[in-house]
Formats: structure tokens, sequence, C-alpha cells
């Protein structure tokens, strides 16, 4: 993994001249952030087109909380809710970041003009994720990731958590290369609030 620090074009997006401001737009009944505010698929749009307006440069849509405590949805309940959004953002001609841990809504969110996906798993929830990703040349945010945030299941205890979380995560974004997504096209997110 290169240790480069400088800022670099990440592949696949514009090239902004600044730290680009990306906006969230969640589809899903119990959100922490907007209390659901959103979950319909109009008003996840309009949303969405509010957040550009008032200067987000991309937009994020997902479908499925991942606050602590919350329980997954099903796929095909997130594809109902994520997979309308980006087709009616992209359309207007959003840049989308698909915000799911589910190769399947990844997939099919790059088909309806998504140009990001952003896993808070890193490619750990889903082992096709990563070969969706490579297939289709998308930059691709890699988050350092414990496991799922319910039932108890909050892997928070570390002896030095600045040390393991770059090593863990350095792990990840080696497995992401090795799996064919391009160096340029890698986002490192510490995961901030994630079992932290």
């Amino acid at each position: 993994m290169s240790k480069q620090t400088a800022r670099r074009h990440l592949a696949g997006l514009t090239a902004w001249d600044r730290c680009a401001v990306m906006g969230v737009v969640n589809v899903t009944p119990d959100s922490f952030s907007d209390g659901g505010r959103f979950f319909d698929t109009t008003a996840a749009i309009k949303h969405g087109l509010d957040l550009v307006a008032e200067g987000a440069d991309l937009v994020d849509v997902g479908g499925e909380s991942t606050r602590p405590g919350a329980t997954r949805v099903d796929e095909d309940e997130e594809l109902r809710r994520v997979v309308p959004v980006v087709r009616g953002l992209a359309s207007e001609g959003v840049t989308i970041s698909v915000d799911t841990m589910r190769a399947s809504v990844a997939e099919q969110a790059l088909a309806a003009g998504a140009a990001l996906v952003n896993d808070v798993s890193g490619g750990l929830a889903d082992p096709r994720m990563i070969p969706v990703v490579a297939d289709a040349s998308a930059p691709f945010v890699v988050m350092h990731w414990r496991g799922l945030l319910e039932g108890g299941n909050v892997k928070g205890t570390y002896t030095d958590v600045v040390t393991e979380v770059v090593d863990e995560l350095h792990a990840r974004v080696e497995a992401v290369l090795a799996g064919g997504v391009s160096p340029e096209r890698i986002v490192v997110d510490p995961g901030l609030g994630f079992s932290k």
C-alpha cells in the first residue's frame, strides 16, 4: 500500500480542486441522522436534489440503517429502496455514491447510474462485493469494520485503537487490491463511530 500523502484524483469521479462535499440520503425508516424523513422515493430524490442545490458535490444513497442495534433489511427491500432513488438522481445529472454492503445492490445501483460504491464493511459482509466493484471499475470506499452492530455485536475493545485500525485497514486494502480493484479507485475510511 502506498504511503502517498498528497491529494490525488480518484479515478472514475470528477476531479475537484478542493475537498468535495458529500450529501447523505438515507432511504430508511430508522435512520439515526434524519429519523426516516426521506423514506419515500419521491422525498428521497427531492432531498438529494436539494442537497446538490445547497452545494453537495455528490450524494450518498443508502437503504439500510447502520446505527447500533439496527436490524438488517432483506436484499429485495434494500433494492426497492435504493435503486429508484439512484435512477432518479442520476437522471438529473447527480453524482451518486451507493452505500451498501450487498454486491447485488451495488451492481444494480451502478447499472442505474451510481458512480461510487461506499461499503461500510469494506467488502467483508458480501464476498461478491470486491469482484463486482472490480468488474465495474468503480471507485470503492473501503471502511474499517469489525462486524454488524446488532445483537450486542460491538467489537470496540482495542489495546491501541490507532495502530489496530491502521493495521486492519491495511489488510483490507491489500485484499481489495488483490481482488482486482485499482489503487487509484480506492478511498480509505477509518469508520469513525463504527466500533470505536
